[in-house]
């Protein structure tokens, strides 16, 4: 009888959730869209209670995916003609999304559907961009579906009302999931989910992702240790059509970035032949400067051309946002605060400024061209110099290839997001935050922290550790009151004051940088933020580009950078944190893999543009390759110079310069002069190697063993430790940045954690955060993982070491960085066409020997 009934109550439910279908797929008929078959599954997934992660290309609707399932259950549990009449429904769905102008975009989008069925659902946003009066609003109540950052989740669970304003919520989505594992913003988000699942145990949670290596991981970070989920692809193969624009005249001894605006007039010929285009740069300072060089080769573009990065005044980002989806825009200018899944459908195509260092990250970029079901997305890179053209033809290989192999769970062609394990800065902040709320029992706070795959391995003396720096400051800060955040009471853990949690939700976040001063015209307009430190350099009446605009610097006054327009109409250019992009792992293995062909078998243009560069690198050397280690030495004027290409990135070539560097001097007393790039590095001395160089040498100076060690004695470990330490410090709350409008100078934040690390490192060596800081300085700065799979690579392949007479192509570059720090621009363009004169003449004489 209990069987019957049970059968009877499914048969219904599945009724009722069949008429609820056929809401939804009316809705995709009226706009002439079919759902597709992964879609579908998503919904049905859903239905079924699980929780995973969907991967797809982008553009191919996986915001549909994971919507249509809150929204075929509220369907199903909510007869239609009673909606009319229904009051807003509490908070049911929340959309985590790791960018703000991804928060307006999912917005548009989310509200279609619900607002043509005609549901009663409310929609809003809450990251640092939403209005006072909207924040007052929602403190009332939230909306039924809120989009959100990690961020601004984590702040919402600092106030005690956070349980029932969240009591009805059935499901997460978090957008983008790839762009937050690997940063300690993911970790954030892990923590804020293990809380929400503590108040809703049958929380169901889907991550969206385009482009990830290592999916497994992925999702097992996202649902959190001891929760099982669907790894759920989407079927629709996406086209992508990828090209170069090729210079003129490629230069064999290539440097980097100075073509640049020498690809002005072809990029610029792209642009008009296009409704509408994104180009992308890698840094922010590029972008102004390539929207000012479009501007003045094209003045009538003027009103028609837009620049866009996340330093600019929220009112710009969003007046460009909304033109670009209009079409109002013929080109829009941006860095990496418009290359997620915004989706701006008038976009035709986009071109990219320089390499992207990564597959994944070319394929991203690509996508937001052709952003919807079927359509192709079209890519034409611009080489700010000429191997980039190499790395444009292997990264188009291995975008092919990733797209038609099934790799399994490892891409062995897209990038893998390595998750943080257990920072304890993070651990930290989290647990303040949650005193600031609700309080936590310490024996069930220490099980929901170990529910989630960062922290799922803490042990009790860390756990223990976090508390007792959280309650008396630790062994080294007990005597100062303002370190004792929280206090045990009836076995409970709570904020020890209203003023202290005030405070620390001031410093709810992991994204650190150097201090940001608001720019302003006289008259109060807001243009944006500029770092400290490039304010610092400047004097009254300098004039800088910023926000497509040449300013002249007024006055600093009140943490706000105070600016007229210029009458000049040229100026510097601001520097922001987090410039360098490294070459990934993946796309200098494609590299090495495309330099081991015939040069006479090239077929792609880029391969045979740099035929002639490379002809001459193999004629004067050798060509690198991915199973042999080529080694140069070259004896000059400046010295005795060892160029080595191991093609680990930047960080990892950093490590191992410095290593190779160390464990020379024990051989033999020398100092060393170091130039890096992603290809390799060069070791200059004023005195020659008196030991033997030969691969058993190498070999020695490449073994793994003492590795950690000898890092740390071949840097300055302790400066690289205290730099580290210093957004350790800010996000564990031991550094209080200060109140809005009465912000503290970079210069004492650095003090202050400064001396903070000195108290430490004196009074406490074993504190845990510098063992943290020390760990990252290793893990995330000098890519330790990487550094040490480069050596075992190189162990077991071939050394090759040739004489040089003058600097290959491949070594030039070195050396040009080497000179880079000691020139102004202008100084070093001309020293650089002197010594390219110098070997183009040797090439010649040697050509007609």
């Amino acid at each position: 009888m209990k069987h019957a009934r049970e059968t009877k109550k499914q048969s219904r439910r599945a009724a009722t959730e069949t008429g609820a279908l056929s809401v939804l797929e009316a809705w995709f008929a009226q706009r002439s869209w079919q759902p597709f078959a992964f879609q579908r599954t998503a919904w049905q997934s859903y239905l079924a209670g699980e929780s995973g992660l969907l991967h797809s290309a982008t553009g191919t609707g996986k915001s549909y995916a994971a919507l249509g399932g809150p929204l075929l259950e509220w369907v199903a549990q909510h007869p239609r003609e009673g909606w009319a009449d229904r009051k807003t429904p509490p908070l049911t769905l929340l959309w985590v999304t790791p960018l703000r102008a991804l928060a307006a975009d999912t917005e548009t989008s989310l509200k279609l559907p619900l607002t043509d069925l005609g549901l009663p659902w409310a929609v809003g946003r809450r990251t640092g961009d939403t209005s006072t009066s909207e924040r007052q609003k929602q403190q009332k109540q939230l909306p039924t579906l809120l989009i959100t950052t990690p961020e601004s989740l984590s702040l919402q669970l600092s106030y005690a009302d956070a349980p029932d304003k969240f009591r009805a919520l059935q499901a997460v989505v978090v957008d983008e999931w790839h762009e937050l594992l690997g940063s300690k913003r993911g970790v954030q988000t892990e923590l804020c989910l293990a809380r929400l699942r503590q108040w809703r145990p049958e929380l169901r949670v889907w991550g969206l992702s385009a482009t990830i290596g290592n999916l497994t991981v992925a999702r097992d970070c996202l649902l959190g240790a001891g929760h099982s989920g669907r790894l759920l692809a989407g079927q629709l193969p996406k086209r992508y059509e990828v090209t170069s624009l090729i210079p003129a005249e490629i230069e064999r001894f290539p440097w980097a970035g100075h073509i640049g605006l020498k690809m002005l007039p072809q990029v610029v010929q792209a642009i008009d032949g296009a409704r509408t285009t994104l180009v992308f740069t890698n840094t922010r300072s590029n972008a102004e400067t390539w929207y000012q060089a479009l501007l003045e080769a094209r003045p009538d573009w003027a009103g028609l051309l837009a620049i866009h990065h996340g330093s600019l005044d929220r009112g710009v980002r969003e007046w460009v946002e909304h033109n670009l989806r209009a079409g109002a825009l013929r080109c829009v200018v941006a860095t990496s605060s418009l290359d997620l899944g915004v989706d701006f459908s008038p976009v035709e195509q986009i071109i990219q400024i320089g390499s992207a260092k990564g597959v994944a990250r070319m394929l991203q970029r690509a996508g937001r061209s052709g952003h919807q079901p079927g359509a192709t997305s079209r890519l034409l890179c611009a080489p700010t110099h000429s191997f980039e053209l190499i790395e444009f033809a292997a990264a188009r290989r291995a975008m092919r290839k990733s797209l038609s192999e099934s790799a399994g769970d490892i891409s062995p062609y897209i990038e893998a997001r390595v998750p943080y394990h257990k920072p304890l800065d993070l651990l930290a902040q989290h647990l303040v935050t949650v005193g600031a709320g609700t309080g936590f029992d310490p024996e069930a706070m220490w099980a929901e922290v170990r529910s989630t795959y960062s922290y799922h391995d803490l042990t009790d003396d860390e756990w223990r550790w976090t508390l007792e720096f959280l309650t008396t400051g630790g062994q080294a800060l007990q005597a100062y009151e303002q370190y004792r955040r929280l206090v045990l009471t009836d076995g409970w853990y709570r904020v020890a004051s209203p003023a202290l949690a005030k405070r620390h939700r001031l410093m709810i976040g992991t994204i650190t940088s150097d201090a940001a001063l608001l720019v302003k015209y006289l008259n109060g307009e807001l243009l944006g933020t500029v770092e400290e430190n490039f304010v610092a350099r400047l004097k009254k009446g300098d004039t800088f580009i910023f926000a497509g605009r040449v300013l002249e610097f007024v006055r600093l006054r009140d943490m706000t950078v105070q600016v007229r327009r210029a009458k000049d109409s040229t100026g510097a250019l601001p520097r922001w944190f987090g410039g360098r992009i490294p070459l990934s792992s993946e796309l200098a293995e494609a590299v090495t893999e495309v330099l081991a062909e015939p040069l006479d078998r090239f077929a792609e243009p880029e391969l045979r543009a740099v035929a002639p560069l490379l002809e001459l690198q193999a004629r004067w050397s050798r060509l690198p390759s991915h199973d042999a280690l080529l080694i140069e030495k070259l004896v000059s004027r400046e010295g005795h110079h060892l160029f080595v290409y191991p093609f680990a990135g930047r960080l990892a070539n950093e490590g191992l310069s410095s290593l190779l560097a160390l464990r020379l001097s024990r051989l033999q007393p020398i100092t060393f002069t170091i130039a890096i790039n992603d290809y390799g590095f060069e070791l200059l001395s004023p005195d020659p190697l008196t030991i033997r160089f030969d691969e058993e040498v190498v070999r020695t100076l490449l073994r793994p063993e003492q590795l950690a060690e000898d890092i740390a004695a071949s840097l300055n470990a302790i400066e690289l430790a205290r730099r580290q330490f210093r957004e350790i410090a800010r996000i564990a709350g031991l550094v209080f940045p200060g109140y809005p409008g009465q912000g503290k100078t970079a210069k004492q934040l650095q003090a202050s954690s400064g001396l903070l690390y000195d108290v430490f490192a004196r009074f406490a060596p074993d504190h845990l955060l510098l063992k943290q800081a020390q760990r990252e300085v290793l893990e995330r700065q000098l890519d330790q993982h990487r550094l040490r799979a480069t050596m075992a690579r190189l162990q077991q392949g071939r050394i090759v070491i040739c004489d040089i007479s003058q600097p290959t192509p491949f070594a030039f570059p070195l050396l040009v960085d080497r000179l880079r720090d000691k020139l102004s621009s202008e100084k070093l363009a001309d020293r650089v066409r002197k010594m390219q004169l110098a070997l183009e003449k040797e090439a010649a004489r040697e050509r007609r020997r």
